[in-house]
């Protein structure tokens, strides 16, 4: 007679089971949700970055003392910016009367009452300065290398004025192809200082400042127009 198994001995048959789910498959979508969002979340931040790069930065702490303003890499950030020429000192501290610095620069009635500008921007994908020399608009390229600003290439407009801005155009026009040193004060309110090579030194204040917000007079700045 056989002998029968007990319940310990006979054999067991192992659960059944389904079909095996790959880990991996399982985390497939949750790592493209995290990528689509990743990346969303970068492009965002370029594009605030990219905003903030459009304006010149700002020193705001005024306790700290003046960054110096020749610094070269602050030049460097000049890209896009807009100013007004409100002082031009001579190599003797005299001072040169200019064509109405603190006028209205949309006026076309007076030539003699717009102040001389200069636009620095980027926008067609090239360096190109412009702006109103006194009498006439003016346009060309610029650089901005090893800290320094420089002009190339400019013309403009012909027409005739007389007066102070008429007296000043060809002047003005001329000292952009001599700079010898360029600076920025980045402290509010912004400068743009333009050192000539027969040492006349050009400062040009933020377009778009508040009236009575200009630079900060340099020494013997309180000198008087020569005549």
């Amino acid at each position: 007679m056989p002998i029968s198994q007990t319940a310990s001995q006979m054999p067991t048959q192992a659960p059944s089971q389904g079909p095996r789910v790959n880990m991996r498959q399982r985390l497939r979508p949750a790592q493209g949700t995290f990528a689509r969002k990743l990346a969303s979340r970068t492009a965002m931040l370029a594009a605030a970055l990219l905003v903030c790069a459009c304006k010149l930065p700002v020193h705001t702490d005024a306790s700290a003392p003046l960054p110096d303003p020749f610094n070269p890499a602050t030049t460097q950030l000049l890209d896009n910016t807009h100013w007004q020429l409100v002082e031009w000192k001579r190599a003797d501290g005299t001072l040169r009367a200019l064509p109405g610095p603190n006028a209205h620069v949309d006026s076309t009635e007076n030539p003699d009452a717009r102040p001389i500008t200069l636009d620095l921007s980027t926008e067609s994908g090239q360096r190109r300065a412009s702006g109103f020399s006194g009498c006439n608009r003016y346009f060309g390229a610029y650089t901005l290398k090893n800290g320094l600003l420089s002009f190339s290439q400019l013309g403009g407009t012909r027409m005739a004025c007389i007066g102070a801005g008429g007296d000043i155009e060809g002047a003005y026009l001329e000292a952009l192809s001599h700079i010898a040193r360029s600076g920025v004060q980045m402290r509010h309110p912004q400068s743009l200082f333009l050192v000539l090579e027969d040492g006349d030194r050009l400062t040009f204040a933020e377009q778009g400042a508040e009236p009575g917000t200009g630079p900060a007079p340099t020494p013997a700045s309180d000198a008087k127009p020569a005549q």
